[in-house]
């Protein structure tokens, strides 16, 4: 295997990689860029606009068009504003962009969007702020020319209500408005217009169906695959901090669930109104704005794979931006832009800031265990549940990794296994025959029966919904309200108490309670009675004798049917409500699939291993189904030419890595984790293409971490791992830092462990490097 590294100079940032796996040359080459490099989740300042450029301002908008950051519009405490602004990002600095023609009128909480080489400038709120009059809503919509400066306004038909502070983004070669303030009310109506030709172009209302947010303003909307998101914004006394997704193709609105969130993780941020969320990758991100009569500077990221939200840490070099509100946000290749808006004491902002986003394949750990969950090769342990003893197939290294109780029955039905199958060699031994050998289920002896595991206190389907726990860390929610499907989770939250499964507990609780209604209440409530589940039936009566549910909850013949106890506790309790008891104890979330599987690399997996992974020649036990689950390559082996005596040559291509680099390679397929020393990553850059990982997410952290980490401590590591898998331009960057940084190096322990031929290499290197001068003045020297 050879490495091509190039070197160059310039800014940019270390990133993630693209592979073809169609293209058998394209693993043969790592190409390298050697700084300077922007830092990961770096905030950095930018020069502000100056005055006699811009005003400072507010409720204005930006937008991105190739590498320039266009400001219009807002207000500057005191007027409303129609000046143009350019940004270059390359220069950091700031112009009048050229305009001509009639521009829009000065205006703010209007939007702007870019489609193709135009910015389009729709709505707002014109007039004078600082007499107070003529003062209006707009439903003008405006385009800007970038190669020209040309303004031109569309004289559209259509019936569209003028609007401001609404959300405004182009998808499929249309413009799309939804809610927003008509100066009497808030909107949530959405309408559409096509860009393609002006002389055709009408509004047209959109009939939306789904969970439609309620009526807003002020709110920020990002699309991000092929949907449109919107986060909060001020609704009157229903502001939520709800996060609605819109599906073009259908026009369907969708709230996102937050049941799944688990107690301790982070939550959404807070409800809040003029902030700004921009799309990038994967990812939406959420920054500023009020939020209960605070200026929050935090930026929440959420994961639109994953449905999870996390707060950003940014790096210890930043600049960190004050909270503020209706500033407004862009992005450029890999970076967010914020400009302006209203700081503390209502004072308008004039400050450019840029944040640099991290842009790495998922982690796809969670979609590979579940794969494996779901297509069901190579199990090896075989659940027999209930009285009806219906069979559910799993993974004995997934089950012990996760659940201890379950780890105690499988050992249990081991020791059985292993004391029958020990009877019967003993009994065959005592018989002579000939014939194939039979193992102890009657199957040929090509691999050992499944182990037959029997749990009486479960039935199969909500067993089912715990495995799929065990495998992704997470439950397929059922529809949420629905009767039967509510019961179903208290079923699996039963099992998750009797086998001690904390973070499964949480998920179910949060679920139940929160689809809990005035059509299921009493339904849950019986069943939680019957179950046993306290803080479930605490939850529904306090529920049923709440002031707003108590009539509409008794009049239903369902609570006719109520047995007479729980009659008779609904009545007590709203006659007597019990104090509110009140806890600072912390609630045990568990543990995760990420630290379980950490766990049971490091040790905890020991006696359950079933394969021998062989690193020049030295054996390191390891578990099949997660082998299998992760890499394709170890799957195919297993499922079509499994080595009888069950052990694997460990190599990448023609190269056997170092141990340390293995032990790297096997912490990220037991549970992603891609920290690893910079030698490590030389070793490991092209293993995401031999054993077929699901991403390249392991091949672009090792890339960023050649690029950025090669210091004076690790440099002659590195050296050694770039002559031994022969890429050539990082022995040569190596051997120009040890040649510059000589005095450092030459004190370093490492040197003189060194073999001959690199130390003679770093020798050449020093005598190439010393001029003919120094030569010179060596000579007189001596």
């Amino acid at each position: 295997m050879r490495f091509k590294v190039a070197s160059r100079h310039g800014g940019s940032v270390a990133p993630s990689v693209d592979f073809d796996h169609s293209c058998s040359d394209s693993v043969e080459y790592l190409t390298l860029n050697f700084g300077p490099f922007e830092t990961v989740h770096r905030w950095r300042r930018l020069p502000p606009c100056d005055e006699f450029v811009g005003a400072r301002r507010s409720k204005h908008t930006v937008v991105a068009y190739r590498d320039a950051i266009y400001v219009f519009g807002g207000d500057n405490g005191k007027n409303m504003l129609n000046d143009l602004l350019r940004f270059d990002v390359k220069d950091c600095s700031w112009c009048r962009a050229f305009t001509t023609g009639t521009p829009p009128a000065p205006r703010y909480h209007h939007s702007a969007v870019v489609y193709g080489s135009s910015m389009f400038v729709f709505g707002g709120y014109t007039g004078d702020i600082y007499s107070n009059s003529n003062l209006k809503n707009k439903n003008d919509l405006f385009e800007y020319k970038f190669a020209t400066g040309q303004w031109t306004e569309w004289k559209v038909e259509g019936r569209l209500v003028a609007r401001s502070a609404h959300g405004a983004t182009v998808y499929n070669d249309k413009l799309w408005i939804f809610a927003g303030y008509d100066g009497n009310a808030r909107l949530n109506d959405m309408w559409t217009i096509s860009l393609q030709d002006r002389e055709q172009a009408y509004w047209e209302e959109i009939e939306q169906s789904g969970e439609i947010p309620p009526s807003c303003c002020n709110f920020p909307v990002a699309v991000c695959q092929d949907k449109m998101f919107v986060f909060s914004g001020q609704s009157g006394a229903k502001i939520t901090n709800n996060l609605f997704q819109f599906e073009f193709k259908g026009h369907i609105w969708t709230r996102i669930p937050t049941e799944h969130l688990l107690r301790g993780s982070p939550p959404p941020p807070q409800r809040r109104y003029g902030h700004t969320m921009v799309a990038f990758d994967r990812h939406l991100y959420v920054f500023g704005g009020a939020a209960d009569n605070t200026l929050p500077n935090e930026l929440h990221c959420y994961d639109v794979d994953s449905q999870t939200w996390e707060v950003i840490q940014a790096s210890t070099d930043s600049e960190m931006p004050s909270g503020r509100l209706f500033h407004a946000a862009a992005v450029i290749h890999d970076a967010m832009y914020i400009f302006g808006g209203t700081v503390d004491n209502n004072v308008r902002s004039g400050e450019m800031y840029r944040f640099q986003f991290s842009c790495y394949p998922k982690c796809t750990l969670h979609e590979d265990y579940g794969k494996l969950w779901e297509n069901r090769q190579f199990c090896d342990v075989e659940f027999i549940l209930g009285e009806r003893e219906e069979k559910v197939l799993g993974h004995i290294a997934i089950v012990t990794a996760r659940c201890k109780w379950l780890r105690k029955k499988i050992l249990q039905a081991r020791d059985r296994q292993k004391q029958k199958s020990k009877l019967e060699c003993d009994e065959e031994s005592d018989e002579s025959g000939s014939g194939s050998q039979k193992d102890s289920s009657g199957r040929s002896s090509r691999g050992p029966p499944l182990l037959e595991v029997s749990i009486r206190e479960a039935d199969a389907q909500p067993f089912e919904v715990l495995m799929q726990f065990l495998y992704t860390d997470k439950i397929q929610y059922p529809r949420r309200g629905h009767v039967q499907d509510v019961l179903l989770i208290m079923d699996v939250y039963k099992l998750a108490l009797s086998f001690k499964l904390s973070r499964l507990e949480q998920l179910c609780v949060q679920y139940i309670e929160a689809s809990v209604d005035l059509q299921n209440v009493l339904s849950v409530c019986e069943n939680a009675n019957k179950l046993q589940l306290d803080q479930l039936k605490e939850h529904c009566l306090n529920f049923v004798v709440k002031e707003s549910h108590f009539n509409q909850v008794i009049m239903t013949k369902e609570f006719e049917h109520l047995s007479t106890p729980l009659i008779v506790e609904i009545v007590r309790r709203k006659q007597q409500p019990p104090p509110r008891v009140y806890s600072d104890l912390p609630v045990d979330i568990g543990t995760s699939l990420v630290q379980d599987m950490k766990a049971y690399l490091e040790g905890a997996g020991h006696e359950f291993c079933d394969i021998i992974l062989l690193l020049d020649g030295h054996p390191r036990p390891a578990h099949k189904a997660i082998l299998a689950a992760r890499s394709s390559y170890f799957e195919a082996m297993f499922r079509s030419f499994m080595p009888e005596d069950g052990q694997v040559n460990i190599s990448i291509g023609e190269m056997v890595p170092s141990t340390q680099a293995f032990e790297s390679m096997l912490r990220y397929i037991y549970y992603g984790d891609v920290n690893m020393p910079p030698e490590d990553s030389l070793y490991l850059f092209a293993a995401p293409y031999y054993y077929g990982f699901s991403n390249n997410r392991l091949q672009a952290y090792c890339k960023q971490n050649l690029e950025m980490n090669v210091t004076v401590e690790n440099v002659l590591q590195i050296l050694e791992a770039a002559d031994k898998t022969q890429a050539l331009d990082m022995k040569k960057h190596c051997l120009h830092i040890i040649v510059h940084q000589f005095t450092k190096v030459s004190k370093l322990p490492n040197l003189r462990s060194l073999s001959q031929p690199l130390l003679l290499d770093i020798i050449d290197s020093l005598a190439s490097h010393i001029s003919d001068k120094q030569c010179t003045e060596m000579s007189s020297d001596i």
